[in-house]
């Protein structure tokens, strides 16, 4: 495990074996959604050796329909996720869209997360190295792994070594995504901590209706088949009811059934380290 992931997980008892799991809602919805959800995963962590990084994205920037819900307010909603953090004693994590997000969100959070579409956006990727946080990139699309390398060039060449990627399925057809798992291997040839999105990478994106749909039955099949192929990490969107969750319901895995997952995800990553 790298240095700088050491030092997110100091307060944190974990096997230095096991995966490390980023989790959390989509959105910051309200401030009872973070500790209900982050209590919840908290206590399976530490009970399971895994270490554990909370994430909600403190505004949804890339909706497909202008009618879907947004945020309660950027510095409200990041508040939210700072007072988690300390609460449970947790690292944290959101997403950042534009250059001049980069020094706000680092005030309040442990990582900053450049989301996928925005993976080649050089002003945002300088701007968030400048901020000495852990830099989450994840991968376009409608990239390969091999290609994020520009992306971690950049990140280093801005001064900042804290770099971890996120394979988050490839674009197929208009509606579709598939995972290629060589990603992985290709991606950590970089020298950084490479995560699995095993909730994002199930969307079906640019449904007619505007809300986009997904298949969460595959979370399992994607998470073992990561932890499988060697993924250093795992990011999993769980929320208490995810059909009335105000963003990617479609997509999270239901809280109560994250337990029985991540003992499967903890015996076979013993199994194949």
């Amino acid at each position: 495990m790298q240095s700088f992931l050491k030092d997110l997980f100091s307060e944190q008892r974990y096997d230095e074996n096991n995966f490390f799991l980023i989790a959390g809602p989509c959105v910051v919805e309200s401030e009872e959604l973070l500790n209900t959800v982050a209590s919840k995963v908290s206590s399976l962590c530490s009970k399971m050796g895994i270490p554990y990084i909370f994430k909600a994205s403190y505004r949804k920037a890339n909706r497909t329909s202008g009618g879907s819900f947004t945020g309660i307010g950027d510095e409200h909603a990041l508040a939210f996720v700072q007072k988690t953090g300390q609460k449970f004693k947790l690292p944290t994590t959101s997403d950042i869209h534009a250059h001049d997000e980069a020094a706000t969100a680092a005030a309040f959070v442990d990582i900053l997360q450049i989301p996928a579409f925005l993976c080649r956006q050089t002003d945002l990727l300088i701007a968030a190295a400048e901020t000495g946080k852990v830099i989450n990139v994840k991968k376009g699309q409608f990239l390969s792994g091999p290609a994020m390398k520009f992306a971690a060039e950049k990140i280093r060449n801005a001064g900042n070594n804290k770099i971890i990627f996120t394979e988050r399925g490839t674009t197929f057809g208009y509606q579709d995504l598939v995972v290629d798992y060589r990603n992985i291997p290709w991606m950590q040839e970089q020298g950084v901590p490479v995560v699995m999105d095993c909730t994002h990478s199930l969307q079906q994106p640019n449904q007619t209706t505007g809300i986009t749909g997904g298949n969460p039955k595959l979370i399992s099949t994607i998470a073992m088949a990561a932890i499988a192929a060697g993924a250093d990490g795992l990011f999993i969107e769980t929320h208490p009811d995810p059909a009335h969750a105000l963003s990617d319901g479609a997509t999270m895995l239901r809280l109560d059934l994250l337990e029985e997952l991540l003992v499967k995800l903890v015996k076979l990553r013993k199994a194949v380290v």
